[in-house]
């Protein structure tokens, strides 16, 4: 059974960084798209950023542009999320999910229903 796993969240202050990983089990996520999310409560998931499956195409929400970087390792069947000069706006519960490699334009990399195996999520909280 597919498993994603997330881990590297916690709490820090604007202006600095975490690196978020993304574990595969079940499965190889090397023909798979991958991305990273972002909910807060009441408001929809939205997409972050995301990577195709030979990492060759990448994508970002323009708010973290520039800030995050977006990157896999499909020897050691993980993701991962780069996240540089953070804003207390980038406070969010944060998961990652893959696709079956196909249509990879940037509408659909970053729309959470092309999407279908996810993982639980990873807080990630910010302060001023």
């Amino acid at each position: 059974q597919a498993h994603l796993v997330e881990s590297g969240g916690g709490s820090v202050q604007a202006g600095g960084s975490l690196t978020l990983s993304c574990a595969a089990s079940g499965y190889t996520i090397s023909n798979t798209n991958m991305g990273w999310f972002r909910q807060t409560p009441g408001k929809e998931r939205e997409g972050v950023a995301a990577i195709s499956y030979g990492s060759a195409v990448t994508y970002y929400t323009d708010s973290v542009k520039g800030r995050f970087t977006i990157s896999r390792d499909n020897t050691k069947n993980t993701l991962y999320l780069q996240m540089n000069s953070l804003k207390p706006e980038d406070t969010a519960m944060y998961y990652c999910a893959s696709v079956e490699g196909g249509t990879f334009y940037y509408r659909q990399a970053l729309s959470p229903s092309s999407y279908t195996v996810w993982g639980q999520g990873t807080q990630v909280t910010v302060s001023p």
